[in-house]
């Protein structure tokens, strides 16, 4: 069957990979309300296309935190890419270095720094977790540097795992091929099984509750990478992450992994877009599954997009040539939704090219 568009990955990845390993890639938290929010509301944002316009030309390209990409859709941090794929992560950073786009390696990742490095030239970003222990951080951020990572993605938004029911179920622990190796010469490399989820056991043991903004300040003290602050999605943490010296903001709720019922990240947008009042550059994570939900997100202020769970589904299914594959049709679709919005450059999508429920309701109650 020929796949047309990136959800029809998530099928035929669920077919090959064992539950244990589906499960940890597909759930979120708790009743997953926002699981599924994430996705449906960008349903409820419409168009309002501009048309007789010369479209003949379309430009998508961009540039973020100084680097030209070909396009504003980038690949987000997904921990354990080898449970996906005996590739993993090279794959992807391969997949990525062909798009001409970012690829975000997690901390988490089942490849190194090094490893991805060696994959060839691209522009690569880190995601940091804060370990109890400041020195491995330290450490890990300095290797991210040397390896040639332009930026830090600082997840900020779990100091504790949230409740992932199917990894409890399934006891989730990382298959014992596998180790986490950036971590793997510390002795934190491994993941012990556990009588709910064996990830959540390891967060308790090792990742940082008492992560603080004075944290953000002392990362700035240890590289010169800009520090991304990711896991924000209110206007008071936006302004909070400008004072702090952030470079950039990513709006995600950790893909529905964490807090349930928050909004959807589409939803928090244009609130964290608005109190950052253009000192930084705001990115959308989270439900992307269509080039029109990265229109959407333009729209509402976003300088670009990540996308995750497509990049595991992907993989899964076809290795380096289906992330390939997911990227492409992302592109293609979102030229398409340009050109049919009357867009021909990125800077042409305004707040005007889209109308959402709350545009709705102030209209109404206006008559």
């Amino acid at each position: 069957m020929e796949i047309t568009n990136v959800t029809e990955y998530e099928a035929i990845a669920k077919q090959k990979l064992p539950k244990m390993v589906y499960d940890y890639y597909a759930s979120g938290a708790e009743d997953q309300w926002t699981l599924k929010e994430n996705r449906e509301a960008f349903s409820r944002i419409l168009f309002r296309p501009r048309i007789l316009i010369d479209v003949s030309k379309i430009d998508m390209t961009t540039t973020i935190l100084g680097f030209k990409l070909s396009m504003p859709i980038m690949i987000a941090p997904t921990a354990f890419q080898k449970m996906a794929h005996p590739d993993g992560e090279y794959a992807t950073a391969r997949a990525a270095s062909a798009a001409g786009t970012i690829m975000t390696l997690s901390s988490w990742a089942t490849s190194s720094v090094e490893e991805v490095a060696s994959t060839g030239p691209g522009i690569r970003f880190f995601q940091l977790y804060v370990y109890k222990d400041r020195k491995v951080v330290a450490q890990l951020v300095r290797r991210a540097e040397r390896a040639g990572f332009k930026a830090i993605a600082l997840t900020v938004d779990t100091p504790r795992l949230g409740r992932r029911e199917a990894d409890i179920k399934n006891r989730f622990v990382l298959p014992p091929h596998l180790a986490l190796k950036n971590f793997e010469g510390l002795d934190l490399g491994k993941m012990d099984k556990s009588s709910d989820s064996g990830l959540a056991s390891y967060v308790a043991g090792q990742i940082d509750r008492t992560l603080s903004w004075k944290d953000v300040k002392w990362l700035q003290t240890i590289t010169s990478m800009p520090i991304l602050v990711k896991g924000v999605i209110t206007a008071e943490d936006t302004r909070l992450a400008i004072q702090a010296g952030a470079a950039g903001i990513i709006v995600s709720n950790h893909g529905a992994r964490q807090l349930d019922y928050v909004p959807a990240t589409i939803s928090a947008l244009e609130e964290v877009v608005k109190a950052a009042q253009g000192r930084v550059p705001v990115f959308l994570d989270g439900g992307v599954r269509r080039g029109t939900d990265v229109f959407k997100a333009l729209a509402l202020g976003a300088s670009g997009i990540f996308i995750g769970r497509p990049v595991v589904f992907s993989l899964a299914a076809e290795g380096e040539t289906g992330v390939r594959k997911v990227l492409q049709m992302l592109r293609d679709e979102f030229e398409l939704t340009m050109a049919l919005s009357g867009c021909t450059s990125l800077k042409d999508i305004t707040r005007n090219h889209i109308v959402t429920e709350a545009d709705m309701h102030r209209s109404v109650s206006r008559l």
